[in-house]
């Protein structure tokens, strides 16, 4: 019985965080019909209130350039004051230079997908199978 158990499909809560409504209805869609539970949240700011809130998740995934609280600063905040449970933090953005990665990943980031170079479907394998690696 715990054999049958462990092969079931597990459903991640996942947070959303950038500042194009388009895309977090985009991505939130194509993660709940994957049998998973999303929120998003409308920038930076907005993400680091519901995380300071005691919100938890199985993963991060924030877009790198928003007004006010960017996604460095929020990488670095998560990463400084230990919130979301210890999430795996998936930087989602257009900007796809070495440096950029490297700034994410100095940050707290686990992870970087290039918006541009990956459709919905893709976005969602990627982040799944980073929570699963990363156990």
């Amino acid at each position: 019985m715990a054999e049958k158990e462990s092969t079931q499909k597990k459903g991640y809560t996942v947070l959303l965080v950038d500042d194009d409504k388009f895309l977090l209805d985009m991505y939130s869609t194509k993660f709940r019909e994957a049998g998973h539970t999303t929120e998003a949240t409308f920038g930076g700011d907005d993400a680091l209130k519901k995380l300071r809130d005691g919100a938890q998740f199985d993963a991060i995934l924030l877009d790198m350039v928003m007004p006010g609280t960017d996604g460095i600063e929020l990488l670095k905040n998560v990463k400084a004051e230990k919130l979301g449970g210890n999430p795996t933090l998936i930087a989602l953005s257009n900007q796809g230079e070495q440096s950029d990665i490297d700034k994410a990943k100095e940050a707290g980031a686990d992870d970087y997908i290039v918006k541009a170079s990956a459709i919905p479907s893709e976005v969602l394998a990627h982040v799944i199978n980073a929570i699963e690696k990363r156990g």
